[in-house]
């Protein structure tokens, strides 16, 4: 896979994958954006962040996977809901020839957005 180099927004990132990654892409975006409207979008680390209140989670396509990364607190959180794909101690994998799991994600950024909320108000 090809990618960009050094994409400056999401939309050039995304179109710089076969269209079927692109699809997974832009899915995973819309699924972020809806469960946290307010992220602002930004390239860092030259991959796709949402921020709020501090990073809130990562995205990044590979020959076979989708890389996640909801810090280690998101990974710890849904360990055993994860346990079916391979992950780390900051991120996940999601294979390319399986459905992203749309509602585990979901419930990821909402504990993330929760997270970096109360991180910001002292709580």
């Amino acid at each position: 896979m090809k990618k960009k180099a050094h994409p400056a927004t999401i939309d050039e990132y995304i179109l710089g994958f076969p269209a079927q990654v692109q699809g997974k892409l832009r899915e995973l975006r819309q699924v972020i954006r809806t469960v946290a409207p307010a992220a602002q979008e930004k390239i860092r680390y030259q991959i796709p962040t949402f921020y709020l209140n501090g990073n809130l989670v990562h995205f990044a396509a590979f020959a076979g996977h989708i890389g996640f990364y909801p810090t280690s607190n998101g990974i710890s959180r849904f360990k055993r809901e994860l346990s079916h794909y391979k992950h780390a101690k900051g991120s996940v994998q999601f294979p390319l020839d399986e459905p992203l799991p749309v509602a585990l994600i979901e419930k990821i950024v909402r504990y993330r957005v929760e997270e970096n909320t109360q991180a910001k108000h002292g709580a």
